[in-house]
Formats: structure tokens, C-alpha cells, sequence
């Protein structure tokens, strides 16, 4: 009897298949080392392009990933970067903070109601499909020249994933929690905070994690309306001086900041997830 059921533990541990140990050697995951490969082979089509560019465009010895690297330490030790960066931060997070402002309740309100889904849905669509940067002119038009037109564009931007995120939360949540409130004699405040909002909040932190995405892009091109600050200024201000190595370099910049908060949202709803 104990050979018969040795057997079967015996064949399941001959078919398990070692890790790959280098990785283990290294003090590595799979996934970081792949992550870490993936970058190593762009950055040699980068150097691979830059050095076939050269024999027509002698500027784009500028471009390649050497001199882009040593710009970008010599910008961040000297703090040139850092007033810019900071304005740059600082308009991501006003127009993320107001499509939440607006995003959030108008989505609680338009995923509660089938009336106003319907009569809503056509006209959201219809704003969302347009270009947040075709209102620049506009934007300018109203608000002047400054941050102003910034945070309206940024906005206009991020609301509508926020928004539509929220709406199909609500749209998701179990009927049955809300009868159960009722029926407990809940107050509305309390349906909200205790059973809305837990609710919706992983589909509230998606929509936050795409607006990060559209809002990073619109960024640059917006702090190129006749602002003195900020990272897309900063472009411009090394195309007039033919700073072709600290172009890259802010560009660099704006990915690795980009690709860093977009972690920090993915990081914040995996945490929410394992609480659930």
C-alpha cells in the first residue's frame, strides 16, 4: 500500500522543472530581468539609429544615447531641471486632482441613473472623441496666457477615463448590497461611503491610472503656450539653442516620470486589490 501511494508523489516531483538559477544567482526575478532586457535592446536600436542618421545629419551624433545620458546627469547634478520638473509635477496633479473633482461625481451620478446615462452617453462620447490640444487656442482665448489654459486642457483631458471608470463602477455594484442597506435603514450618506464608494474605488483607480497616461501626453505640448516653466518649455528652449543631447534628455525625463507614476497608480490599486 505505501509503495502504490508513493508512486504518484514520486512521478509529480520527477515533472517539476527547476527555476532558472542565474536569475536566483543574481538575486533577480524573471520579470525584472526581463523588463531590464527589453530596455537594453531599445536603447541599442537607439544607438543603432543615431549612427545611421550620422552619415546624412551630423546633429544626430547629439541624439545618441551617450552624450543623451551625460546631458541628462549634468542637467540633474546642477538642478537646472528641477524648477521645471517641480511646475510640471505640479500641473499633472492639478489636472488630475480637478478630473477627479468632477470626474468622480459626475460618474456616481450618470452610473446611478439610466435616464441620464442615456442622456448623457451621446454627448460624452462626442466630447471625448476630441482632441484635448484642439481647444488650445480657445483655452488661450479665455484664460490668457499662463497656467490657466494648462489646467483646463489637463483636465479636460483626464476627466473623461475618470468619469466613465466611476459610471461602469456604479453600473457593476451588486444590487443586493443595496437593498440590504435599505432595508437596514441606511442613510445615504451611508450607502455612499460604505458600500458606493468601496465599491467603485478599483474602477475609480483604473480610470486614474489611464488619465495619468492621456495627461502625461498633453502635457508637453501644452507648456508650450507661452509658459516659462516646466519640461515641455524646456524642449523648446534647447531646440532655439540647437542643445540637441539636452533635448533627448529631457525627453528621457518626461518617459522615466511618466513611466513612474504610472507605477505608482498600478502599485496603489494592486494594494487595494489584496485588501478586497
Amino acid at each position: 500500500m505505501r509503495s502504490i501511494l508513493a508512486q504518484p508523489t514520486a512521478a509529480s516531483g520527477d515533472t517539476q522543472k527547476p527555476s532558472f538559477q542565474p536569475l536566483r544567482w543574481l538575486g533577480l526575478n524573471a520579470s525584472f530581468a526581463y523588463g531590464l532586457a527589453g530596455l537594453a535592446v531599445l536603447v541599442a536600436l537607439w544607438s543603432l539609429g543615431t549612427h545611421l542618421l550620422q552619415s546624412r545629419i551630423p546633429l544626430a551624433a547629439s541624439l545618441a544615447p551617450v552624450a543623451t545620458f551625460q546631458s541628462l546627469y549634468e542637467l540633474l547634478a546642477s538642478g537646472e531641471l528641477t524648477h521645471h520638473t517641480l511646475m510640471s509635477m505640479q500641473r499633472v496633479l492639478t489636472g488630475l486632482g480637478l478630473a477627479l473633482l468632477i470626474g468622480v461625481p459626475v460618474g456616481l451620478a450618470v452610473g446611478g441613473s439610466r435616464v441620464l446615462e442615456n442622456a448623457s452617453s451621446t454627448a460624452f462620447q462626442f466630447l471625448r472623441m476630441i482632441s484635448p490640444l484642439s481647444w488650445m487656442p480657445i483655452a488661450v482665448m479665455i484664460f490668457g496666457i499662463g497656467d490657466a489654459p494648462i489646467y483646463f486642457l489637463l483636465t479636460f483631458a483626464a476627466v473623461w477615463p475618470i468619469m466613465l471608470n466611476t459610471a461602469a463602477g456604479v453600473r457593476q455594484l451588486d444590487p443586493k448590497w443595496l437593498m440590504l442597506a435599505r432595508s437596514l435603514s441606511a442613510t445615504r450618506n451611508e450607502v455612499l461611503f460604505r458600500i458606493v464608494v468601496p465599491g467603485i474605488l478599483g474602477n475609480v483607480l483604473t480610470g486614474v491610472r489611464l488619465a495619468i497616461g492621456v495627461i502625461w501626453i498633453v502635457l508637453v505640448p501644452c507648456e508650450m503656450l507661452g509658459v516659462s516653466s516646466g519640461l515641455g518649455y524646456y524642449i523648446l528652449d534647447t531646440r532655439d539653442r540647437l542643445a540637441y543631447s539636452e533635448l533627448m534628455a529631457v525627453i528621457v525625463l518626461i518617459g522615466a516620470l511618466g513611466f513612474l507614476l504610472d507605477g505608482l497608480a498600478q502599485r496603489a490599486y494592486r494594494y487595494w486589490s489584496r485588501t478586497q
